[in-house]
């Protein structure tokens, strides 16, 4: 192996500063790494400046990664402070910071001209290994306006995401020497432009496969149209889960600022697949019912972002919604409404965001038989009411668009004449309402018809007197709340952009409003 090659009389410079960041939650904040070599001493290497676990283990993998390179580690006092010292630190991509500013230190390598950040784990040969939160790291090298950016090569892609910047791809700490020396240079990654989701695509469901549920189906294409909540309720066998895993087949293409906020999310939990750059496709997140609180809003001794965060942008399919734990439920109804969650810890908060569409599914009763024509319920109507009961009625307010997924007759799962429509076909017409959506709220926070606020709802959805006149007598009919009101706007909206129909009409109003849900209001 070649070594980097040693010098007899080195001088050392005694104070160098390398440039990395640190991340919390899902933003980072600029480190300056300090490194000092005292000429007086008894031979020590101290980190300071809040360092976890992970980075005071960095000095032996520093110290085996500078000797196996052929580089003298110095005999002397070094002292590596991470500033501000009040800014707690975690994870190895401190260790390739750390290794160069004792290089720079030492007079081994020379310092670049220009400033430049780096971000590595480094192994003991010196080689680089993959580092979490490189997208959000390159971000902060854009904003700080800093042009140079230092990273494993592995990872060298997914920095590259980021337009603005030079990604020098490092794959030993020897290569980033000879760079620094000036005596075989790196060549930079070129810019990866975003490439939308590839329409050849293969998915484990289609909705050409689900027989019958026409209304189902219709309730979520309207829903994913608009990015609402949707509740599905019906017996066992009914094809509950196979409607919402066939959900991702006809979810619209992510634009690339939203493919750019989920790989943000995947980068920082380590969760994005190998090989892949960015996350071109909407997620779907299913947890069990056993999910903890923490594991699906998120949190921890050191935060990190939930399931609710991972389905960001995308779809978060809660199956068997009764069985989870009340107090797990509750915890979501905060990010249903606003979009993000924040999770406050006695060192700080950090907030992630949680625009996720919900898809919950539940059986009427326990046994699942409660009022069918075929099979008997033997449920009492007190357990029948217990188990309705573990969904509050604030959640189920909060979910636009509730529908009742029957059995399917032996008629309709025998016939071979009738055909369903394919997903390529209803994710088209989904495509084009997303357009109009994108296209009428430039400017705004909103990017979907359920994101809209009760001022946005008023400026954007208008009614004319005659609807306004029905809707006001359906909401005393059917005593809907003041939230639900705007959620049945928002939803005949939604219908409206499908029909491609430029203002709400009363007959999208008339629909929306049978998506309410009967027996909880």
């Amino acid at each position: 192996m070649t070594r980097i090659p040693m010098r007899e009389h080195t001088e050392y410079i005694v104070l160098a500063k390398v440039y990395s960041g640190a991340i919390s939650g899902l933003t980072a904040t600029p480190v300056v790494i300090e490194v000092d070599i005292a000429s007086q001493g008894l031979p020590s290497f101290t980190i300071v400046g809040l360092p976890d676990k992970a980075i005071e283990e960095s000095k032996e993998r520093v110290r085996a990664a500078i000797r196996n390179s052929g580089a003298e580690f110095p005999a002397k006092r070094i002292t590596v402070n991470l500033a501000p010292a009040d800014l707690p630190k975690n994870g190895p991509a401190y260790d390739i910071p750390i290794a160069l500013g004792i290089l720079l230190a030492s007079g081994q390598v020379q310092a670049a001209k220009e400033k430049a950040f780096f971000v590595g784990e480094v192994s003991l040969d010196g080689s680089l290994r993959h580092t979490n939160g490189i997208v959000t790291m390159a971000m902060l090298a854009r904003q700080e306006k800093v042009k140079t950016f230092f990273v494993p090569a592995v990872d060298a892609q997914e920095a590259a995401i980021i337009s603005g910047l030079t990604v020098y791809p490092v794959s030993t700490l020897l290569s980033l020497f000879h760079h620094m020396m000036g005596t075989e240079k790196i060549k930079p990654v070129l810019h990866q432009t975003y490439i939308e989701t590839d329409a050849s695509r293969s998915y484990e469901f289609d909705f050409a496969d689900i027989v019958g549920q026409e209304q189902a189906k219709r309730a979520i294409e309207v829903a994913v149209a608009g990015g609402h909540n949707i509740f599905m309720q019906g017996p066992p066998g009914a094809g509950k889960t196979m409607l919402a895993r066939a959900i991702p087949s006809i979810m619209p293409k992510l634009t690339e600022e939203e493919a750019v906020e989920v790989t943000k999310i995947y980068s920082v939990t380590g969760n994005l697949p190998q090989g892949r750059s960015l996350i071109s496709y909407r997620p779907f997140r299913a947890p069990h019912h056993t999910t903890s609180c923490v594991g699906l809003i998120g949190g921890g001794t050191h935060p990190t972002p939930g399931e609710i965060s991972l389905a960001h942008r995308g779809v978060l399919f809660c199956d068997e919604f009764p069985e989870f734990p009340r107090h797990v439920l509750e915890a979501l109804r905060q990010p249903m409404e606003d979009g993000v969650v924040t999770i406050a810890r006695s060192a700080g908060s950090v907030m992630y965001p949680a625009q996720f569409m919900l898809v919950a599914s539940a059986n009427p009763c326990p046994c699942g038989n409660f009022g069918s024509s075929t099979k008997q319920c033997i449920c009492s109507m007190q357990t029948v009411n217990r188990y309705r009961g573990r969904i509050s009625g604030p959640i189920m307010d909060r979910i636009d668009i509730h529908v009742s997924v029957p059995a399917v007759s032996t008629e309709k799962l025998t016939s071979t004449t009738r055909k369903a429509e394919a997903s390529v076909s209803i994710r088209e017409r989904i495509g084009r309402a997303r357009a109009l959506q994108l296209k009428r709220y430039v400017g705004t926070k909103s990017i979907t018809n359920a994101e809209l606020s009760t001022q946005a709802v008023k400026l954007f959805c208008p009614l004319d007197d005659q609807t306004i006149s029905f809707l006001r007598t359906a909401v005393r009919t059917m005593g809907l709340s003041a939230r639900s009101y705007y959620r049945v706007i928002k939803v005949a909206r939604t219908i409206a952009d499908i029909a491609g129909a430029k203002n709400i009409q009363m007959p999208h109003v008339a629909e929306a409003l049978q998506y309410r849900p009967k027996e909880m209001e």
